[in-house]
């Protein structure tokens, strides 16, 4: 539901519906609607973590029937969510590109999107294991490939669209990575876990740090400017903007 909601509201941006795709305040949709998706997937990994920490479980089983292990990886992994979450700068610096056809979010480089892919995978592989080669690694490059190579600024809107198209496929024909020959298995080993979530919490702790270097450097707020003005991705997608009055 999350996804669905963050592309309605991309849309809603991107086209200019009404007066609320037009309000300059309906901007910061993208990042509140982020954190939110963020926030559930940390939920989860600190669901996680008290089956661990409280009952003393290393390994439980979900209500969809997923074996997760449960211990410091989920701890670990689920401080870097919350610190991805003010990796997202610039809020209100959201626009639609000249041809229409895209939601641009110029300061979301690839500093966000490095720490959100290392953050998510880990979430995918602490919290959906059997899941986490489509929905983790798989779900996760498309975007990111396409913003890297053709797509600068247009990040943000590419994850949902694929997340959402993802999501309502797995739900109609949820035998796919089930029982299907296209099933993987995790390993379900504690020590690749933890190593994955300690990577993902250095990654947001750097992009963090380098965000506030660069906040300090210019003089700017980071959530109510843009921090990653000047360098070669945030240019780029700027360039596509359509004019904003």
């Amino acid at each position: 539901y999350a996804a669905l909601a963050g592309c309605i509201g991309f849309m809603a941006i991107k086209y200019g519906w009404g007066s609320l795709g037009k309000a300059r305040w309906f901007r910061a949709f993208p990042f509140v609607i982020v954190a939110i998706n963020i926030l559930i997937a940390v939920c989860s990994d600190f669901e996680s973590a008290y089956h661990y920490f409280a009952l003393g479980q290393s390994t439980w089983v979900t209500s969809e029937g997923a074996t997760q292990l449960a211990g410091w990886n989920n701890v670990f992994n689920g401080v870097a969510g919350l610190i991805n979450i003010f990796c997202m700068t610039a809020w209100w610096s959201v626009y639609s590109s000249k041809d229409g056809r895209d939601m641009l979010w110029p300061d979301m480089t690839w500093v966000f999107i490095v720490a959100y892919d290392v953050w998510n995978f880990c979430y995918t592989y602490n919290c959906l294991p059997h899941h986490a080669w489509y929905c983790g690694l798989a779900l996760l490059l498309a975007p990111t490939v396409a913003n890297a190579l053709w797509n600068k600024g247009a990040w943000i809107q590419n994850r949902a669209n694929t997340l959402a198209i993802w999501c309502m496929f797995a739900q109609v024909f949820p035998l796919f990575q089930e029982k299907s020959v296209f099933v993987t298995h995790s390993t379900l080993n504690p020590a690749v876990a933890t190593a994955v979530s300690v990577v993902a919490l250095v990654a947001n702790v750097a992009a963090i740090c380098y965000i506030a270097y660069r906040a300090k450097k210019l003089g700017v707020n980071p959530y109510k400017q843009d921090v990653f003005r000047g360098t070669r991705d945030w240019e780029q997608a700027t360039a596509r903007r359509a004019d904003v009055a």
